[in-house]
C-alpha cells in the first residue's frame, strides 16, 4: 500500500508543477516535474519488489501510474509549449492538439508493450522533449517538427526502450536515464541558462534514450540457448 502512496506523490508534484506553470515560472515547474519524473522512475521497481498485486489488490497500479503519467509527461508540458513563446500562434494550438490528442489514443493502446517491456512506438514523454526545447530554444518550426514526427511515432512499429525494465544494455540505458534526469535538475535550476554545460548532456542523452530502441531493432539479440 506504502507503494502505491509513494505512486500518488506524483499527483501531487503535478499540481504544484501547473500552479508554477500557471504563474509562467517554467524552471520552478520543470523541477516538479523532475521530481515527478524520478518518483515514476523508482516506484515500478518498488511494486514488483513488493508484489503490490497481492499485498494491495483492491488498488489497480497500474491506472494510478497512467493518470499520473497523462498529467505530467503529456498535459502540463503540452500547455508550457502552447503558453510560452517556444511555438507561437497557431503552431502552438497544433502542437497541443496533435500531443494531447495522440498520446491519450496511445496510452489506452493494449499493445503499447513489446515482450522485453519496451515501448512500442514513441512512449509519449513529452515532458523530457519539451524540457530539451527549453532548455536548446530552436526555431519554431524546428519545435514544431520535432513535436510531430514523435506524434506520428508513437503509432509506427518503432521499439523505445524503458531504461529500467529493458534488460538488454541496461547496464549503459539506466545510468544514461539518470544522467538525463541531473542534467535536467540542474538546467532547470538555473534558469535554462543558455551557457549551461548541462544543455550538451540533455541532448547527448536524449539522442541515446531516443534512438536506442531503434538500434536494437536493426541489431537483434543474439539467442543465448537459456530460453529467455
Amino acid at each position: 500500500m506504502l507503494v502505491h502512496l509513494l505512486t500518488a506523490t506524483g499527483a501531487v508534484f503535478a499540481m504544484l508543477a501547473l500552479l508554477a506553470a500557471t504563474a509562467g515560472d517554467w524552471s520552478l515547474m520543470f523541477l516538479w516535474l523532475v521530481v515527478a519524473f524520478a518518483v515514476d522512475g523508482i516506484d515500478g521497481p518498488l511494486a514488483r519488489r513488493y508484489d503490490v498485486k497481492t499485498h494491495a489488490p483492491l488498488y489497480d497500479g497500474v491506472l494510478l501510474d497512467l493518470i499520473i503519467d497523462y498529467l505530467t509527461y503529456v498535459f502540463i508540458p503540452a500547455y508550457a509549449l502552447f503558453a510560452s513563446d517556444l511555438l507561437p500562434g497557431w503552431t502552438g494550438w497544433v502542437a497541443i492538439i496533435l500531443i494531447t490528442f495522440g498520446s491519450v489514443i496511445y496510452f489506452a493502446d493494449t499493445r503499447m508493450k513489446t515482450r522485453d517491456n519496451s515501448f512500442l512506438g514513441f512512449p509519449g514523454c513529452w515532458n523530457m522533449v519539451v524540457l530539451v526545447l527549453f532548455a536548446i530554444r530552436p526555431d519554431f518550426w524546428i519545435s514544431l517538427g520535432i513535436v510531430a514526427v514523435l506524434a506520428v511515432a508513437m503509432f509506427l512499429p518503432l521499439k523505445f526502450i524503458h531504461p529500467v525494465r529493458t534488460r538488454r544494455w541496461r547496464a549503459l540505458s539506466l545510468p544514461v536515464a539518470l544522467a538525463w534526469t541531473g542534467f535536467a535538475a540542474w538546467a532547470a535550476w538555473h534558469g535554462f541558462d543558455p551557457e549551461s554545460w548541462a544543455h550538451w548532456g540533455l541532448v547527448v542523452s536524449s539522442v541515446y534514450l531516443l534512438g536506442v530502441g531503434v538500434v536494437q531493432q536493426l541489431l537483434p539479440a543474439r539467442e543465448t540457448g537459456t530460453g529467455r
